[in-house]
């Protein structure tokens, strides 16, 4: 059974996940391997329209991405709400040659790796982040 403090929604685009219970216990797996505890977690996919201006009034950046994460933990709690760009993982997915669904698991995972404590600044910690991402996908594909 998911937990029920994992949330999907959709901002101004039509999109749903293939299995939100599948993803919901991976995330929760992904979590607890890090032993923390799921407090609430809201993924909200949207356009690149919607998330640029999200960057521009939030973060005062004035680019697409494909993720922004807020970050509401507190202690061993993890919690946050998540925005995505369905438009840019599609896009993102092509420039890498990757799989839709792979490049937006990816960005799932990384979306939480952030709330969990990894960072993505420096050149180590990027290359932390993505030996993090790929351990969590591998985590994915054993749910």
């Amino acid at each position: 059974m998911p937990p029920n403090n994992i949330f999907f929604h959709t901002e101004d685009i039509s999109f749903a996940l293939e299995s939100e219970s599948t993803t919901s216990n991976w995330l929760l797996k992904l979590v607890e391997s890090h032993n923390k505890k799921v407090g609430e977690l809201n993924y909200i996919f949207c356009s690149d329209d919607y998330l640029l201006k999200m960057n521009q009034e939030h973060l005062k950046h004035d680019y697409f991405t494909d993720i922004i994460t807020f970050d509401y933990c507190e202690d061993d709690w993890i919690s946050g709400d998540l925005f995505i760009s369905i438009d840019r993982t599609n896009e993102n997915a092509k420039t890498f040659g990757k799989t839709q669904i792979n490049e937006l698991n990816r960005v799932i995972a990384h979306g939480l790796l952030h709330l969990l404590g990894f960072k993505d600044k420096t050149v180590k910690d990027i290359s932390e982040m993505r030996r993090m991402e790929a351990k969590a996908l591998n985590m994915l594909d054993s749910t």
